[in-house]
């Protein structure tokens, strides 16, 4: 609709009245402001050939890692260097907390149980089952978090994260996603949960919808702990004692890689097959490195990261010890239901590189991720009837005994513990992710994909990898 030429005659005398009210020296003084912002601008931006040349701090970091190629390599080293000190830095801190919470503390929760006369099945399921299973997680999970994510927090405040992204941005277009999904996909290495939830940032409902499915690739807080812990007691046990950190951590590093590729190619295609469309462009903004505030950074990452994903993982772990304690001493039929079930899913889980213990843990740490190592530990003693450990019940181990009772007692192979860290990479959204996926998309047949995607291909690539390595 058009106004009428009244209501535009109207208009324009208010406007020279309201200039006329605040004078020509109001005026006068956004001109001025606005000229010097856009020199400024310009001053930072633009390079005159005519000009001095100035150094920029910025801009000569950014020549390196945004490079095309070098780049990339800084980002793997740096990634190296932050699993490398995560692991070097916690094995000390996790024996001691260990030591503390399943030896002492565990040893005086039993002797007060005796002392009121507590039946056995209370304390088993209690203190064998709840707390124990609870203490491994705590042990295990904190200090390697309190080193890794306030490095990764100075990371993202000296923004470094934004020049991943950047780095990023070209494959994903050409893998016909959305750029701002490597934003979404960094979100995904804290929570999967939260990173599905970033993806409202991508205004396309196609390209939201690449980057909801394949956010699971991104390794999130709770499957860190399995993948250093493998990359630790097997694939670091093959190197020297002084190199052993550093191959733990290049084992860690590359299947984080291995996640991204994985990313890139699902995406392809998903963009090519059921979503097929134009990828839209996108400006990133790149900020200004700044020093990092140390103080803040350890409280936001101590704060809202570490103890935030320790609670969840304490919240999970507490009833799933309670779940692996009964169903290692209900029996039936002369045997626990937890070793009738291991022995149904032995052979499909060897099928694809796997045991029946690692299926049933999985299937018990549907609710988190985190609880995968100690139920596999558990069910692996009780499955093995071993002397180390009651029926249900988990001890604190060291690297040492958690190598000899997984290939002693488990029958784990080097092979075993590879195709462990690919199926941590690629199995299934944990309980809380699916859960979101469905309230961001609801769709109940994008939620089942989305579930059954990944693990499909997780089944697929462990099968293809132990027939590679059984070869060997």
């Amino acid at each position: 609709m058009t106004p009428a030429p009244d209501r535009i005659d109207a208009l324009l005398q208010r406007v020279e009245r309201t200039r006329d009210a605040l004078g020509t020296e109001f005026h006068d003084r956004i001109v001025e402001a606005t000229f010097t912002e856009a020199a400024s601008l310009a001053d930072r931006a633009v390079t005159r050939d005519d000009a001095a040349p100035r150094f920029d701090l910025s801009r000569a970091i950014d020549r390196w890692v945004t490079h095309p190629r070098w780049g990339f390599v800084f980002m793997a080293l740096l990634f190296t260097l932050v699993f490398w000190l995560t692991i070097a830095g916690a094995n000390v801190p996790s024996a001691l907390l260990g030591e503390l919470l399943t030896q002492t503390v565990y040893g005086w929760l039993h002797a007060g149980a005796a002392a009121l006369g507590a039946p056995a099945w209370i304390a088993g399921l209690f203190i064998d089952g709840v707390y124990l299973s609870t203490a491994w997680v705590v042990s295990v999970m904190l200090p390697p978090m309190a080193i890794f994510f306030p490095l990764f927090t100075l990371l993202e405040d000296f923004g470094y994260l934004p020049r991943v992204a950047f780095n990023m941005d070209a494959l994903f277009h050409r893998a016909g996603a959305h750029g701002k999904q490597a934003l979404t996909m960094m979100m995904g290495y804290g929570c999967n949960a939260a990173g599905v939830v970033a993806t409202r940032i991508i205004d396309s409902p196609r390209e939201r919808l690449i980057a909801i499915l394949t956010n699971n690739f991104s390794i999130c807080n709770g499957r860190w702990p399995t993948l250093i812990l493998m990359g630790t007691i097997f694939i670091g046990a093959f190197a020297p004692p002084w190199a052993s950190s550093m191959i733990a951590a290049l084992s860690v590093v590359t299947t984080a890689f291995l996640g991204i590729l994985f990313t890139l190619l699902v995406s392809r295609l998903l963009s090519r097959t059921v979503l097929k469309g134009v990828p839209s462009a996108f400006s990133l903004e790149l900020p200004p490195y700044r020093p990092p505030q140390i103080w803040q950074t350890l409280y936001r990452s101590v704060i809202d990261r570490t103890l935030l994903v320790l609670w969840r993982a304490i919240s999970m772990a507490a009833p799933a010890g309670a779940v692996i304690w009964l169903i290692s001493n209900i029996t039936l039929d002369g045997g626990s239901l937890a070793s009738h079930v291991i022995t149904l899913l032995h052979p499909i889980g060897l099928f694809f590189g796997l045991n029946g213990v690692i299926l049933l843990a999985y299937i018990v740490a549907i609710p988190a991720n985190e609880i995968v190592i100690p139920s596999i530990l558990m069910l692996t003693l009780n499955f093995a009837r071993s002397s180390l450990a009651q029926q249900g019940v988990l001890l604190e181990l060291d690297d040492a005994q958690v190598h000899q009772v997984l290939t002693q007692l488990g029958g784990w192979t080097l092979s075993t513990a590879v195709c462990l860290m690919l199926f941590s990479l690629l199995h299934n959204p944990c309980g809380t992710t699916i859960l979101t996926i469905y309230r961001e998309t609801k769709s109940a047949k994008w939620t089942a994909i989305a579930t059954l995607l990944p693990l499909a291909l997780g089944f697929a690539v462990t099968a293809v990898v132990s027939r590679m390595m059984n070869l060997l």
